[in-house]
């Protein structure tokens, strides 16, 4: 059984930073691709972007294209979500989710079976 465990939401100004955090364990993280989503209040669950197993690709949403990057640590199972340049339509609950079935799940939603509690984000204008 994969857990997966998200961290690092907060209150920031408009052109602020944040940077999440996503643990993963229970499988070799290796063997893991792993996707960040977000979900505003009312709205879907949506995109923001993800790493093929063992980070070989990377994609983003437009909307985030330009000012989140990510980054994957192996030795500590570990993902990060570095969002800069932050809008107030970036507020959202933040979830982290892992796959071990798909390799290159994407924007996938149901290819992700395994799903952290969320992080909150919200950007004040």
């Amino acid at each position: 059984q994969v857990t997966v465990a998200d961290s690092g939401g907060g209150l920031v100004q408009a052109g602020g930073s944040l940077r999440l955090s996503c643990a993963a364990s229970g499988r070799t993280f290796s063997s893991l691709a792993m996707g960040w989503f977000r979900q505003a209040p009312g709205k879907e669950r949506e995109f923001v972007s993800a790493f093929s197993r063992a980070g070989r690709i990377d994609e983003f949403a437009d909307s985030v294209k330009g000012r989140f990057t990510m980054s994957r640590d192996n030795a500590k199972n570990t993902i990060y979500l570095q969002m800069n340049s932050l809008k107030p339509e970036d507020t959202a609950r933040y979830y982290c989710a892992a796959s071990s079935q798909f390799v290159q799940p994407g924007a996938q939603v149901g290819r992700y079976a395994y799903w952290g509690q969320g992080t909150q984000v919200t950007v004040s204008a």
